[in-house]
């Protein structure tokens, strides 16, 4: 049977055996939480190796064993868009990370076939000759600034999402907020749901929502505002922006929750930084976007007010 060598890239991922198993799978299951059914998948193509040469799923194993998963090449049909610039905060095999602008939209939809980070990705992606779909992890508004996850393979899509699931992942934000905020830290823990069964933007604070967790730190006092570092315990839909405006607090510029601002064109929100867990080796990272320029301007006029 023939061998190969492999080296790692975003095609191609492979892994130390720490401890004998009764087979292959089992490992994948209980070390990656890969799934039975991406397993088949691969198995049925022909994409897993053990020390070089093709194998099963039931094959056993060894500490030492080398595994290899290879990622098929793939087309995404979501348009370039070299217009479309990038600010890349940290990339490797697996992730593509972004500081996102405010005022761009992540994906593509029926109103916005071009000009989305979606075709910038894809630009990029082509530039680099990286045949991947474009695959975002975690999600944010169009006004919303800061870290935007992009998986280059479906593993790392996979590993990544299961943090997010977990709630392993510390997402930290900084935001600015209507009033002075008199405590210097706590702790919100109040249940978030639609507003009504008819309105599926609007969430408010209700007994009957799902439990959701957001811890705030103030940072700075200004005349008749705050700037928070807020991290998310939970995640869910418009949390931060729910939970302040509960305890008197809206960010300022957010015109869905609270109202516009002539300082600036959207909520002050940015996502600054997360702390999560690279899919291949389980290291631990932190990484971090610098503060958008609409938000520092804000700060500067709280400042001399």
């Amino acid at each position: 049977m023939m061998d190969y060598n492999f080296t790692d890239d975003e095609n191609t991922v492979s892994f130390k055996v720490n401890e004998d198993y009764e087979n292959l799978e089992k490992y994948l299951k209980k070390e990656y939480e890969i799934s039975s059914r991406m397993i088949k998948r691969m198995v049925r193509e022909k994409s897993i190796y053990l020390n070089g040469k093709k194998v099963k799923r039931n094959v056993e194993i060894k500490k030492g064993d080398i595994i290899t998963l290879l990622m098929q090449e793939e087309q995404d049909e979501t348009l370039p868009d070299p217009d479309v610039k990038l600010d890349i905060v940290y990339e490797d095999n697996d992730l593509l990370v972004l500081n996102k602008q405010p005022f761009r939209v992540v994906h593509t939809t029926r109103n916005h076939q071009m000009g989305t980070i979606a075709n910038g990705v894809v630009d990029y992606f082509i530039r680099e000759g990286i045949k991947k779909r474009v695959r975002f992890i975690n999600r944010l508004d169009r006004d919303t600034s800061g870290i935007l996850l992009i998986g280059k393979n479906s593993f790392a899509h996979q590993q990544i999402s299961k943090q997010f699931e977990a709630d392993t992942v510390v997402k930290n934000y900084m935001t600015l907020v209507k009033g002075v905020v008199l405590k210097d830290s706590d702790t919100i823990d109040l249940p978030i749901e639609r507003e009504d069964e008819e309105n599926s933007i609007i969430r408010i604070v209700r007994a009957d929502g799902k439990r959701a967790i957001t811890h705030y730190q103030v940072i700075k006092r200004f005349k008749n505002a705050s700037l928070l570092k807020v991290r998310l315990e939970t995640g869910r839909t418009h949390q931060i922006r729910v939970h302040l405006k509960y305890i008197g607090h809206p960010i300022i510029g957010d015109s869905l929750y609270y109202k516009e601002s002539p300082f600036i064109k959207r909520q002050a929100l940015h996502s600054y930084s997360m702390e999560i867990d690279r899919p291949r080796t389980k290291e631990r990272i932190l990484l971090e976007a610098e503060l958008p320029k609409d938000m520092k301007e804000l700060i500067k006029k709280l400042e001399n007010n």
